[in-house]
């Protein structure tokens, strides 16, 4: 079993929900770095942007999931395609025990971003408020 962060849509009670076949592994998280978290574009999509140090700690979910399912998820990312997400490793931190762990999550990198419009900065975590924004595919 492998671990993955999630930040936007693929969270619980999220848009992309239904996509997420992992299960929940203990509660709350945080990045233990900081990221810049963005919606971009005409779907106000969530990007995290992996520039390590920059931006703010970034809340989310982890979830345990087989190696089918990881790549059922990297192929609703679209790992590795051109507009797609790629896969990273960062360190998260339980904030209900301290416990850090190293686990999976879809980035983009900050070259991306230039070619997009930024809809909006947030600052740390994406809410249902910036869900209802969301645009599926």
């Amino acid at each position: 079993m492998q671990k993955v962060f999630v930040f936007g849509t693929l969270k619980e009670g999220f848009p992309n929900f239904r996509h997420n076949q992992g299960r929940r592994f203990r509660t709350e998280f945080v990045t233990q770095r900081a990221f810049p978290l963005y919606l971009v574009g005409e779907r106000y999509s969530p990007w995290l942007i992996f520039t390590p140090g920059l931006g703010h700690a970034i809340k989310g979910q982890v979830f345990e999931v087989t190696d089918k399912v990881l790549r059922e998820m990297d192929l609703l990312e679209r790992v590795n395609e051109i507009e797609g997400y790629q896969r990273a490793e960062i360190d998260v931190v339980c904030q209900q025990t301290s416990d850090v762990f190293r686990v999976s999550v879809y980035v983009k990198p900050s070259l991306s971003l230039s070619v997009h419009e930024i809809r909006m900065e947030l600052k740390g975590e994406y809410l249902l408020e910036h869900a209802k924004l969301y645009r599926p595919r």
